[in-house]
Order: C-alpha cells, then sequence, then structure tokens
C-alpha cells in the first residue's frame, strides 16, 4: 500500500511539472512613471495652468477693485470719525462692517469656485494621462506600469491580472449574507419575545 500512495505521489509530481510554468516575476514586462515629473513637465497641463491663472486673475478683479473701495472708505471714516460725531461714527462704523463680512463672503465664494474648477481641470488631464499611459502600455506590451512620485499607484496592468470583480463579488455575498443572517437573528429574538 505504501509503495502504491509512493508511486502515485510521484506520478502525480511529475504531471505536475509537465504543465507549463507559470509566469515567473523575472518574465514580466513593467516600468514605472514619475507622475509628478510627468506633470511639471507635460506641456498641456503647463498650459492649462497658466491660462487657469489668467482666468483667476480676471475673476478676481472685481473683487480686488470692490476691496480697494471699501480700504479707502474705511480709511476715510477714521479721519472723519471725530469730526463727524459719534452716532455718525456708530452708524457708519456698522455699515463698513457688514460691507466688510459681505466682501468676506464674496472672497470665500471666489475661492471656493476657483478651487474647484482647478481641481476640475487637474481632474480631467490627470485621466487624460492616465488614459494615454494605459494605452501606451497595452501597445508597447507592458504587464505593469506603475506610479511613483505624488500619486503612487498601478497606472496599468493587464485585464487577466485585475481580480477587482472576484473581490467584489465576494463582499458583496459575505455582505448579503451577513446581512441575511442579521435578519434571521431578529426574526429570532421577535419570535423569543413573542412566546414570552
Amino acid at each position: 500500500m505504501k509503495k502504491l500512495l509512493s508511486i502515485l505521489s510521484v506520478a502525480f509530481f511529475v504531471i505536475s511539472c509537465q504543465k507549463e510554468p507559470a509566469k515567473t516575476e523575472a518574465s514580466f514586462k513593467s516600468a514605472y512613471i514619475d507622475t509628478s515629473v510627468l506633470l511639471e513637465k507635460y506641456e498641456k497641463f503647463k498650459d492649462e495652468d497658466e491660462k487657469f491663472k489668467v482666468k483667476s486673475e480676471e475673476m478676481g478683479r472685481p473683487l480686488e477693485a470692490k476691496v480697494r473701495a471699501f480700504q479707502n472708505e474705511a480709511a476715510s471714516f477714521q479721519r472723519n470719525a471725530q469730526a463727524n460725531g459719534m452716532a455718525w461714527a456708530q452708524q457708519k462704523g456698522a455699515e463698513l462692517q457688514k460691507r466688510e463680512e459681505q466682501l468676506g463672503i464674496e472672497q470665500n465664494a471666489l475661492l471656493q469656485q476657483l478651487q474647484k474648477e482647478g481641481a476640475e481641470l487637474r481632474d480631467s488631464i490627470i485621466k487624460e494621462v492616465k488614459d494615454y499611459i494605459k494605452d501606451y502600455g497595452k501597445k508597447k506590451g507592458y504587464d505593469y506600469i506603475y506610479g511613483t512620485g505624488d500619486a503612487a499607484t498601478v497606472l496599468y496592468a493587464k485585464d487577466n491580472y485585475d481580480i477587482t470583480e472576484e473581490i467584489l463579488k465576494e463582499l458583496n455575498e459575505n455582505y448579503k449574507s451577513s446581512k441575511g443572517n442579521a435578519k434571521t437573528e431578529d426574526k429570532t429574538e421577535d419570535k423569543k419575545e413573542e412566546k414570552k
């Protein structure tokens, strides 16, 4: 019996060794890209960044004019406060305070709008670059293209190395089964309380 088992295990070993060997790490074609250098030196990014700076300055000019006018009025208020009396100073001071608050609100709204538009612009360029890298990787036969710099990620991998769907399926199945178990436990608890 022992001889039979040892012969079967040797035969199994020989058969398994004859299968085509799996791809080893050395046979993968991979590369990396320093993403911070790429974005820093990508001409489109530079051009779009320059256009965005000009647009930001243009959008900020009306607010800058309002701020300068307010600063001039505030300086005038300080010079005229004693001459015009306490009641005038209180009324004018309240008006200036309201205007200052309004200017602050406008400034915050403009900054938020510029941040949003800047982020959208950057995201669209980054997406474009990632798509290009993916196509480049396919054309050149790369298995992996890694990113270094600000965003250290895998920028391209062959589809057959993607296990996202498998993991997602298992996670969803586990979640559904735990959710189902929780409902079953709740029903069991309800029945126990009904019997009492």
